[in-house]
């Protein structure tokens, strides 16, 4: 009867654990990304990703990306950019400038629904050179359905 008890108190202090992570992390602050490496795009927000090419662009762009992402964006939308089902999984977002207008438009404005925000204004807390560097690395793990 004993051993009963102490596996209930285990799988009952197990379970608290897990809620607390869970409801742990409540509003989160984005955090600040250095994109001093990455040519700076002025304030006017361009309608393409300026460090899809070249390769030297993009590859640092990618390395900062990864990491902007990592940090901000993981959350949400999942480690690698793999959705658990929260938000959108973003290896799918389309290519090119028809993907760079959703992004753009989805990062400058957010996504709020019956008054309920969903993704925050992520450009209010991060750069322009930021969020393309972000594009940047989707695009370097994206999947073609």
């Amino acid at each position: 009867m004993n051993k009963n008890i102490a596996w209930r108190a285990l799988i009952g202090a197990g379970i608290l654990s897990a809620s607390g992570l869970v409801m742990g992390h409540g509003d989160v602050t984005p955090q600040a990304v250095n994109t001093s490496d990455l040519e700076q795009l002025g304030a006017e927000w361009r309608d393409e990703n300026p460090y899809r090419e070249p390769y030297e662009k993009h590859a640092k762009a990618v390395e900062i990306g990864t990491s902007a992402y990592n940090q901000n964006c993981a959350r949400c939308h999942g480690l690698e950019a793999i959705s658990g089902g929260i938000a959108p999984d973003l290896r799918y977002l389309e290519a090119g400038i028809e993907g760079d207008e959703w992004f753009k438009e989805r990062v400058i404005n957010g996504a709020v629904r019956d008054g309920a925000v969903y993704m925050p204004r992520m450009a209010d807390y991060l750069s322009q050179e930021a969020l393309w560097a972000i594009r940047t690395y989707l695009e370097s793990v994206a999947v073609s359905e």
